[in-house]
């Protein structure tokens, strides 16, 4: 019942109240984003979601598109614009995928989703992560996010579809906020972001 109807009516009731509250500082950024940049603000790609459907999830850009003489793209950690750093630190560049939610692309509480690229060497366990919608955050996010490895993460992942609640949720909504506030598990050690998932069991 709760995850059928209950959750699709709190994911869209709090999503677009958080979307008119934070319009003003999601102008703000969007504004600096784009000067940073020197072009869009926004990073657009495709994700699976649920049943492994895919859809275009839409965060803040943080990293510009330098590229080395050759015209490759220099590594993540060079392109990290100095705002970029500031909104990926404060979590702020997940906030545009609220409209996901809206649409019901995404969930507020549900495992992050990852890269197309990844389903064909996802072991079943692994795949259990598709049985429910993606979220901005989740059970892996509040206990390690980027700082823990790919097989904790789909630990993670799988223990909180086997016991998704209303209470569970509402615990990681909580815990979420203690994470943002003290910048915890944001990047891999040593690496701007997490480093690519190549199959495990």
């Amino acid at each position: 019942m709760y995850q059928k109807i209950f959750k699709p009516l709190i994911d869209f009731v709090l999503a677009f109240a958080a979307l008119l509250v934070l319009s003003p500082l999601l102008i703000f950024v969007a504004i600096a984003l784009a000067l940073a940049n020197s072009g869009s603000p926004f990073f657009f790609q495709l994700r699976p979601g649920k049943n492994k459907n895919i859809f275009k999830i839409v965060k803040f850009k943080t990293m510009s598109d330098a590229k080395d003489d050759q015209g490759n793209l220099l590594p993540d950690a060079d392109r990290l614009t100095g705002i970029g750093k500031f909104v990926r630190k404060t979590s702020i560049d997940e906030i545009p995928q609220l409209l996901n939610v809206i649409k019901g692309d995404m969930s507020l509480i549900g495992p992050r989703p990852l890269l197309p690229q990844y389903l064909p060497i996802y072991s079943e366990r692994q795949n259990k992560r598709h049985l429910v919608k993606p979220g901005i955050t989740g059970w892996a996010q509040v206990n390690g996010r980027n700082a823990i490895s790919w097989n904790q993460k789909f630990e993670y992942d799988y223990w909180y579809v086997e016991n998704l609640s209303f209470v569970l949720d509402v615990k990681i909504i909580f815990k979420t906020i203690q994470k943002v506030v003290v910048s915890e598990g944001i990047n891999a050690e040593n690496m701007a972001t997490s480093e690519p998932f190549n199959g495990s069991n």
